[in-house]
């Protein structure tokens, strides 16, 4: 016997299956006469519920015609009356179910003897079949003009492999079997006469053509990977110890011995390798081993040699201390310093805030991005150090300008150490900072790591006075939870949505809706990439708050500790 609470279960009433309609027209009429329409046997039938014999026409349009086509309908017989002649088009019907259906309608007009028109008489064919496929061509077309087209992702000036996809081929080789990673150091070799040796994109010309040079010399098979601003990763899939030692001392080599010819100039490099050896069965991933052939080259540097070999894997422990030492000397000796990006508040057209940005001083190629440094300082838990330097150079200016508004960016790592929160609250009392000048900007990635740790730790910012920014929003798997569950004050649209808005239809839809999302919730915007006055014109009408990006201005470092206001 069922249980009673089975007994009262109903199943949902279903629309019930469509009976086949006769092979006859289906057809309506409409005269001006009374206002009234009348419908065959089959229009009522493919309706489902059929109308009663006269309907008044106005409700029958609104009742029985798609909402998104009634302007069309609408058109075609305003059409049809006016010009006398035949009008064809396409419309969706609703069916008593709920349903719809696509139909071929054939307008006629009815005329008077006196060549006035009085009605309309219209054929109905039902053409959802014929429909259905041309809407699902049309979303297929769509996703090949919208969808990424491959998922290997290349670094854009040297057409190499970047270092997230040469890690998954690491990572794809390790479990084939054993080999060997090499990371070249390609560095100009310094000229009193060039003093422009340091330009970024003179890094990338020289790091571009000592690629092609590697790729002439080393063994097939090999795959090449760009892995730091200034170093190019070899995988030696396969290879056996000795023969990846020697195939590592003829690349760096052939590097050392080339003469180098740029856009502007000639030169020479100094070349420094590092080779690190993996088994199948070794505890060492793809960040490891890149981790381990880096910290090679650098032997390899300071011992003035070419080369320097790892036939095993470092200990976690030996990896993480080394590195750990490696930050905390970079921050004793001033490698790591400060940029400010602008970022215009367009109700007011003024710049109000300045958004921070960590660099990398590199031994010969000046301020580099931070990224591979970071992401390398996370996995080896050896990052608070960095951002708590950060969060104490923030403050200073602060202090320094107490007019200003600052943006600080926080690693994941930190944002879960419970120790962050005291030394922000430290450094407020200790500089005498205004709590309102600073935001602090959190990823998704951050939030993802440790849900109940974040929380706290915005809860605690959010009670100190600051303000809270989602970084790259949009880039993520879950953002729109998070505006829910987290004290979130300003949101920055991903650049990725932004660089191409003008062109890019998906993108401004998406756009509109993240803002959309945002002021339902009481949430400001900034949109990141901003290069053109078109672009800004448009972000503009889409409702965004603030705008950030070359066309604003670039990053410029913190000179003095001052900000450059203009």
């Amino acid at each position: 016997m069922a249980a009673p609470d089975e007994q009262r279960h109903v199943a949902p009433r279903l629309p019930g299956q469509r009976a086949p309609v006769e092979d006859r027209p289906a057809w309506f009429s409409y005269t001006a006469t009374g206002d009234r329409i009348v419908w065959s046997a089959a229009l009522r039938a493919l309706l489902g519920d059929p109308p009663a014999q006269d309907e008044v026409s106005r409700k029958v349009l609104a009742r029985y015609v798609h909402r998104d086509d009634h302007a069309a309908a609408l058109s075609a017989i305003t059409k049809a009356w006016t010009t006398r002649a035949q009008v064809r088009t396409t419309i969706r019907l609703i069916r008593a179910d709920g349903g719809w259906f696509d139909v071929d309608c054939r307008l006629d007009p009815v005329k008077s003897p006196d060549g006035t028109v009085r009605g309309i008489r219209g054929t109905v064919t039902d053409v959802s079949a014929r429909e259905r496929a041309r809407r699902e061509s049309d979303r297929l077309a769509r996703r090949g003009e919208t969808v990424q087209a491959s998922l290997v992702e290349r670094d854009p000036a040297t057409g190499l492999l970047n270092r997230a996809r040469f890690a998954d081929e690491i990572d794809r080789a390790l479990r084939r079997g054993g080999g060997a990673v090499l990371v070249v150091r390609v560095q100009p070799e310094p000229s009193g006469e060039d003093l422009d040796g340091v330009r970024p994109e003179r890094t990338s010309d020289l790091l571009h053509r000592a690629a092609r040079v590697l790729e002439g010399v080393m063994q097939q098979g090999a795959l090449l990977g760009r892995v730091g601003p200034s170093e190019i990763g070899v995988l030696l899939a396969g290879t056996s110890w000795p023969m990846a030692r020697r195939e590592a001392e003829l690349l760096v080599e052939a590097v050392r011995s080339q003469t180098f010819v740029l856009p502007d100039t000639w030169l020479r490099a100094h070349a420094w390798g590092g080779l690190v050896r993996f088994t199948p069965d070794g505890e060492a991933g793809s960040h490891d081993l890149l981790i381990d052939a880096e910290h090679a080259w650098r032997q390899a540097r300071d011992g003035e040699v070419a080369l320097t070999l790892i036939p095993h894997p470092l200990p976690a422990r030996d990896r993480q201390g080394s590195y750990r030492s490696r930050v905390a000397d970079a921050l004793d000796t001033d490698r790591f310093t400060l940029y400010a990006q602008p970022i215009l508040e367009l109700q007011t057209n003024e710049i109000t805030r300045h958004e921070l940005l960590l660099r990398v001083l590199d031994d010969g190629d000046g301020p580099q991005s931070p990224i591979q440094v970071l992401d390398i300082a996370e996995r080896l838990d050896a990052v608070f150090d960095i951002d708590l330097w950060v969060v104490e150079r923030a403050m200073q200016l602060a202090a320094d300008q107490p007019d200003s508004c600052l943006q600080i960016n926080l690693s994941g790592r930190s944002v879960g150490d419970p120790r962050l929160t005291a030394e922000v609250e430290r450094l407020l009392e200790q500089y005498g900072v205004k709590p309102e000048q600073l935001t602090f900007e959190i990823t998704e990635t951050a939030l993802i790591g440790n849900l109940s740790e974040a929380r706290r730790f915005a809860d605690r910012i959010r009670d100190l006075g600051c303000e809270l920014a989602l970084d790259d929003f949009g880039s993520g798997y879950a953002s729109f939870r998070y505006l829910r569950i987290f004290p979130i004050d300003l949101v920055k649209i991903d650049g990725e949505y932004v660089v191409d808005l003008v062109d890019n239809p998906q993108d401004q839809v998406l756009v509109r809706a993240l803002v959309q999302v945002c002021q339902a919730y009481g949430i400001h915007t900034v949109a990141e990439f901003v290069q053109d006055e078109p672009t800004l014109r448009l972000l503009r009408e889409l409702g965004v708050d603030y705008v950030q990006g070359y066309l604003i201005g670039r990053p410029a470092p913190v000179a003095g500790g001052r900000l450059r206001t203009s």
